[in-house]
């Protein structure tokens, strides 16, 4: 009933009649009765990161998605719920979105001997050990030893592995995931020798016999003979990844590389309720899965959605595995490699751009990063709102920044803070000017999407907000924060994890603001991400983490 005939019922009461009485009190009632919903969240600092960056107090939430924002008085007093959360103030932000993760590989590391964080390599060697005394694997596996955090800072190789574990396969992956040290038993599994041809990377030698060190291309010898995970295995990992991803408030992940099988198996979890999480699926390339991909077209559900494909143009600039223009500034006549050989890319790209899928490609050197740049120019034409993205977009050569005015970056600032301590020896003061240039390639395509590529990096995106915007490690170093003129603004960084990130994913009108018609995913943290002390960010805590409505968390 409407208002004005509201009032016109009031005026017209007559006290003298029992029977208008009655029918007032009933008219009356239906006037002010309240619309049902499933939830209210009221009392709270939320930022809505809408177009116009609002502010709000609470929101109302109906079959998981958000249908009404304002104040709690508002709110109140047009809806009533069998749920009322009151957070007494506390800060309310949309699920954060993870732009570039390997959410499977997550949950599969935790089935995997934990390397990260070691500070030598007899440290790596004792993990190993500690780990397969508990285990007693078939073939020991593991990622996270990174040679740039110990004192001598050159790849290992594999003699110690040799004389512990003479029998017993072991194939360890570097922190980013382009370089693995492989014992003998691994490599004679593998049949490489001495002999064999590195493609795409470097199988490392030293007085004609092989370290054990293999970079890019070549680990996919060792690769093959890793025996795969079993169906319930592989289950586990993506229950095991979504719990970490909820308690750290992510409702959304991009996974940068999955088989045709791995998307198969959660979609089927999904369906049935058995994975909650969010995911954007880019899928690993081949031609293989271009062709059944592109043929069979886009997978949308609330879930998931596959629409993209992810390609490797280069590798990591720790193991100088990036392709870079000019050589590498601490070792002499070296340029790293292509990882997939140009015309292969050449032919992705053109195959990709007759769909209407997006292209994903890893560039990290300047060279790479020109390369792929010219390629999707090339290929596109001139068509907007395509979307591609670099992901990475590490290291930029000045003048290529223009390039990025129809090409989305999709960027990790953890790697900002987790490389600056040697990024500057590998290429030299002039080139580290255009690295983590997070502000320049915003200001070219005017937005940026936010990842982390987890597990290469923590999992927390409050450690992507404080890189963004402090640019320092936890130790406070360094002083002034690193290239401070490419840190992001705290508003910038939060687009950068939510709406520019759901943007990059094609998915910005059903989440990454709390607006009307979108999905309710939203976290509640203990302190105001927007306005604490910028050392204190990395200390926020996620209270509480919601998908759909739906608490996770």
């Amino acid at each position: 009933m409407t208002n004005s005939l509201c009032f016109l019922l009031k005026i017209n009461f007559n006290p003298m009649k029992k029977s208008i009485i009655l029918i007032f009190t009933i008219l009356s009632f239906s006037c002010t009765k309240k619309i049902a919903v499933d939830t209210l969240v009221i009392n709270a600092t939320i930022y809505t990161v809408n177009s116009n960056f609002d502010k709000a107090e609470a929101f109302a939430i109906k079959d998981g998605k958000i249908i009404a924002v304002g104040t709690s008085e508002e709110i109140q007093a047009k809806y009533s719920a069998t749920y009322v959360n009151d957070v007494q103030g506390k800060t309310i932000v949309p699920g954060f979105i993870d732009a570039h993760c390997h959410f499977f590989g997550l949950g599969l590391q935790q089935q995997k001997v934990d390397l990260e964080g070691t500070t030598s390599f007899d440290e790596v060697i004792q993990r190993i050990v500690d780990f397969q005394k508990e285990k007693n694997v078939p073939y020991i596996t593991g990622r996270g030893w990174d040679q740039n955090d110990w004192e001598v800072k050159e790849f290992p190789t594999k003699d110690k592995l040799d004389e512990l574990f003479p029998n017993t396969p072991v194939s360890v992956r570097r922190i980013d995931g382009h370089a693995l040290l492989a014992n003998q038993a691994a490599i004679d599994l593998a049949g490489v020798t001495v002999e064999t041809k590195a493609e795409g990377g470097f199988i490392l030698q030293e007085n004609g016999k092989l370290t054990g060190v293999f970079i890019d291309g070549p680990m996919s010898l060792i690769g093959e003979k890793i025996p795969e995970p079993s169906k319930k295995e592989q289950i586990q990992a993506l229950k095991d990844a979504e719990r970490i991803c909820f308690d750290l408030g992510l409702t959304t992940v991009d996974d940068a590389g999955l088989s045709k099988e791995a998307i198969e198996l959660i979609d089927s979890l999904q369906q049935i309720g058995e994975l909650k999480m969010r995911i954007y699926a880019m899928v690993s390339v081949s031609d293989e899965n271009v062709d059944y991909y592109t043929n069979k077209g886009i997978t949308k559900t609330d879930r998931l959605n596959v629409r993209s494909f992810k390609v490797y143009a280069d590798g990591a600039l720790g193991s100088r595995g990036a392709v870079m223009k000019q050589s590498y500034s601490d070792q002499h006549n070296h340029f790293g490699a292509m990882v997939t050989p140009l015309e292969n890319l050449q032919n992705y790209a053109e195959k990709i751009a007759a769909s209407d899928f997006q292209m994903n490609t890893h560039a990290i050197g300047d060279s790479a990063n020109y390369v792929m740049l010219k390629t999707y120019k090339d290929v596109l034409k001139d068509q907007k709102d395509r979307r591609w993205r670099i992901e990475h977009a590490q290291i930029i050569d000045k003048p290529d920044f223009k390039y990025f005015d129809n090409i989305l970056p999709s960027v990790q600032p953890t790697h900002a803070t987790s490389d600056m301590y040697w990024a500057e020896e590998r290429v030299g003061p002039k080139r580290i000017k255009g690295a983590y240039a997070f502000k320049d390639l915003l200001n070219t395509y005017g937005k940026i999407a936010l990842g982390t590529d987890f597990p290469v990096e923590k999992v927390s995106p409050l450690l992507t907000f404080y890189a963004a915007v402090v640019r320092k490690d936890l130790s406070n170093f360094p002083e002034n924060g690193f290239q401070m003129e490419n840190a992001l603004t705290r508003e910038e960084t939060l687009k950068g994890m939510t709406i520019w990130a759901a943007y990059s994913n094609f998915e910005e009108q059903e989440k990454g603001s709390i607006e009307v018609g979108k999905f309710a995913d939203f976290i509640i943290l203990d302190k105001n991400i927007m306005e604490v002390e910028g050392s204190e960010i990395p200390k926020i805590k996620i209270e509480e983490t919601y998908i759909g409505g739906t608490k996770v968390k």
